[in-house]
């Protein structure tokens, strides 16, 4: 069973979750997500999550193999309240917006994501990585290809970009792009399929291939994928030996005529 832990998010925008822990209490986090935390809090880099104590090493090696593939630290931080009374360490948000807390025993025990969506949990919360069923989610999907699943009994924190959305499907079929793509409880089946005819593809803009998810859950989207924002911020770099006036129309072409200062 996952600790219990207390907690309030803090911000709008650049949001943090402050967790507060009883003596002997643990939360697990992603490597560099603290932001701060009170004297008698103790941290230690562990290989896993720490949701299970049998298996051995090589059983945690193998886990934490697999988290190597999605990109993230072999190591993940264990924020122990070693001190009296109670104690508060809190995480941050990588990027602007928001942080969902999740109570995974209410929805079914199981929550997969995008493989950066994972903030924080209790302790006792299973994280470990999910292929999809099909090969064509896994080459053309993105993001999709390698999910995080948690699973568990406890609260779980994930991080979505921009407004967060929260569809409830009943049955229904709904169309996403992969960036946009969070997360989904048990139920929701996950595949792609193309964005359209040809022409739609290499110049609709919107993507080759849309994420499809299908059945009865929960799903949360987010309105600014971190790959976007990325992609927009790296649009307004100036390349070498030139420069762009914020709010300039001409651009360069104006610095040919009123010099480059």
């Amino acid at each position: 069973m996952a600790h219990e832990i207390d907690y309030r998010i803090i911000g709008e925008e650049m949001q943090l979750v402050e967790v507060e822990l009883d003596p002997q209490e643990t939360v697990i986090a992603e490597a560099g997500a603290m932001n701060y935390m009170d004297d008698g809090i103790d941290f230690e880099a562990v290989m896993g999550d720490g949701s299970s104590t049998g298996g051995g090493f090589f059983e945690k090696a193998v886990g934490a193999g697999k988290r190597v593939l999605t990109g993230e630290s072999l190591f993940m931080t264990h924020f122990t309240n070693r001190g009296m009374g109670k104690k508060t360490v809190a995480f941050a948000a990588p990027y602007p917006g928001k942080i969902i807390p999740l109570d995974l025993r209410s929805i079914g025990g199981t929550f997969t994501c995008q493989k950066d969506a994972f903030l924080c949990a209790a302790k006792g919360t299973r994280v470990d990585i999910t292929f999809t069923k099909r090969l064509g989610t896994g080459l053309f999907g993105g993001e999709g290809f390698i999910l995080e699943k948690l699973q568990g009994d406890g609260l779980a924190f994930i991080h979505a970009g921009g407004t967060v959305i929260r569809k409830e499907l009943k049955g229904e079929r709904l169309l996403v792009d992969t960036g946009c793509l969070v997360g989904f409880t048990g139920g929701i089946d996950y595949t792609i399929q193309r964005s359209g005819n040809l022409r739609s593809m290499l110049f609709g803009g919107e993507g080759i291939f849309l994420a499809v998810l299908q059945g009865s859950g929960t799903v949360f989207l987010q309105s600014l994928p971190f790959s976007r924002l990325a992609a927009r911020v790296l649009q307004q770099i100036p390349r070498s030996g030139s420069s762009r006036g914020e709010g300039s129309v001409l651009g360069g072409l104006g610095n040919m005529f009123m010099g480059d200062r």
